[in-house]
């Protein structure tokens, strides 16, 4: 994967072949904060840059930067999934929470 990360933020880096030049946007935050260079080296430095930029910016606006995710998550299952998840966590002596954060590391750390 094409990824860099700085203090706690992260961005996948893209290439535009036409305009000849790398491109990333902050991931997992609504603020679009964007960076783009022409080589590796100078991609590196406007990463840095734009995020030092954006927790300066947000300092000096009184608002708080977003953080890239919370933790917490909420999303929807077909209500036979969620009974067998449920069951499985169960039989595993888990809440729900826990047995799902744990499945959702180990498959995260594959896609990784």
């Amino acid at each position: 994967m094409n990824v860099m990360t700085h203090n706690g933020y992260s961005a996948r880096i893209e290439y535009d072949a036409e305009g000849e030049i790398f491109f990333g946007r902050l991931a997992g935050i609504s603020d679009g904060v964007t960076f783009h260079a022409d080589t590796v080296v100078d991609l590196k430095v406007a990463f840095q840059e734009a995020v030092d930029d954006y927790v300066e910016s947000c300092a000096k606006l009184g608002k708080e930067p977003q953080k890239p995710y919370s933790g917490k998550m909420m999303f929807r299952v077909d209500p036979e999934i969620h009974a067998r998840a449920a069951k499985a966590a169960e039989l595993a002596g888990k809440s729900l929470n826990q047995w799902a954060a744990e499945v959702l590391a180990k498959a995260s750390e594959r896609a990784a």
